[in-house]
């Protein structure tokens, strides 16, 4: 089976043709993306022909589960297509609908884009009853749900915290949480805790979801620089949202099993 491996903030994806999708692609998708056994990734890009895109783009959490969109994820994709075949933009349809990647800079491997991520859809604050208390969060979705949590700092063992929030019955179908510590209205740091992942070092969506939240709480103002483990994005609100940030190809191989 070959593949692509690209990174995006440390957000690390593994990029494979359509064409080769085995029977169950959730089997599959668990035994690449493992770390020890497999290749290791936080998910797997399937890429399938698409009529009104570059590309349609099927994304496959670690776990094996089916998520809407990964905005890291989609400008990895583009940077897989940008590496192949040198272009402006990448139009790529994903299960949260079409985005379209801007390519503002290019050094070998190395790729950055401006994405534009839709019109969000934020809610107001509500609190949730959880075993270590209780916690305020503001509800965003990205075309993907996210729950968004102001923090003064990042307490020890916080993904423990974030797990249960992700897993709280008041969420149906499981969401991702931001931990957001404020540093100024145009900087921030964030935590992520992703469905189907677990910590991850930066997410695409998260960010954009972060920082709608941010906004929209009078915490921030756009364009807004999000700081994660994994590096630096940057995230504007006009009309839509549009996300900046590099993503870079690792390499490339056989998986074998």
């Amino acid at each position: 089976m070959p593949f692509v491996k690209a990174s995006a903030c440390g957000n690390d994806f593994l990029i494979v043709d359509g064409m080769h999708a085995p029977a169950d692609l959730i089997a599959f998708t668990r035994r690449i993306c493992d770390r020890h056994n497999g290749v290791g990734a936080d998910g797997v890009e399937w890429l399938f022909p698409a009529q009104d895109a570059d590309i349609r783009a099927r994304l496959f959490n670690a776990d094996g589960s089916e998520a809407e969109i990964s905005g890291n994820g989609t400008r990895c994709v583009a940077a897989y297509l940008c590496s192949e075949k040198p272009r402006e933009q990448v139009v790529v349809r994903t299960g949260a609908g079409v985005k379209t990647c801007v390519l503002t800079a290019h050094s070998e491997t190395s790729f950055e884009f401006e994405t534009s991520m839709g019109e969000p859809q934020v809610g107001d604050e509500f609190a949730i009853k959880v075993a270590f208390g209780e916690a305020r969060g503001i509800p965003v979705s990205m075309g993907n749900p996210h729950f968004v949590v102001f923090v003064d700092d990042f307490a020890p063992g916080w993904q423990g915290d974030a797990a249960e929030i992700g897993k709280h019955h008041d969420f149906k179908y499981g969401i991702n949480v931001e931990f957001v510590k404020v540093q100024d209205a145009e900087n921030f740091e964030v935590r992520f805790y992703e469905r189907g992942v677990g910590e991850t070092q930066s997410s695409g969506t998260g960010s954009c979801a972060a920082a709608v939240a941010a906004i929209f709480a009078k915490r921030a103002q756009s364009p807004l620089k999000v700081h994660a483990p994994g590096g630096t994005q940057t995230v504007r609100w006009e009309d839509q949202v549009f996300l900046r940030g590099p993503a870079q190809i690792i390499c490339r191989g056989e998986f074998l099993s």
